[in-house]
């Protein structure tokens, strides 16, 4: 796939809608049983008697929705070298099976890296919603992308 976007393309206030993504009960428990199984993920009458009541997603489940919608809208036609990680990750309201998710980047930060002229570090925050407007994840952080036109190296001394 060609690449649409290098750092150059992530200056800030730059947003990308990457897409829906809408959980069924089925996926909500197999993932929770692999990576997360507490009983208001698995089972429906346990997420009933559960603060959220009635059965909802890991928030590691909802971050790798986000994760996969990220990929598929943007990292597979994007530059990227990976990430050194997050600031921030706050899991705002439950997800629902059935719920439809929306996910929005914004660029917050864009600057070249001093240690490799040819990357640029990008910061970023990722905000899905619900169906209903209610956003339900918030996640900062940074991902290095190549430069279309890398800097001169620094001098040594």
């Amino acid at each position: 796939m060609a690449i649409r976007y290098y750092w150059e393309d992530l200056q800030p206030g730059r947003v990308l809608e990457l897409g829906t993504v809408t959980p069924t009960a089925e996926q909500i428990k197999h993932f929770a049983a692999q990576f997360d199984p507490q009983p208001f993920h698995l089972d429906e009458e346990a997420g009933r008697q559960s603060v959220f009541g009635a059965l909802c997603a890991s928030g590691w489940h909802t971050c790798a929705m986000a994760m996969r919608l990220t990929v598929d809208n943007f990292l597979r036609e994007s530059s990227s070298m990976g990430s050194p990680g997050l600031e921030s990750l706050k899991w705002l309201k439950p997800v629902y099976p059935g719920d439809t998710l929306a996910l929005k980047h914004r660029v917050l930060e864009s600057r070249p890296m001093n240690s490799r002229p040819d990357l640029g570090l990008v910061r970023s925050v990722w905000e899905m919603f619900n169906q209903r407007g209610e956003q339900v994840l918030h996640m900062e952080g940074y991902g290095m992308f190549r430069r279309r036109t890398p800097a001169a190296p620094a001098a040594a001394g």
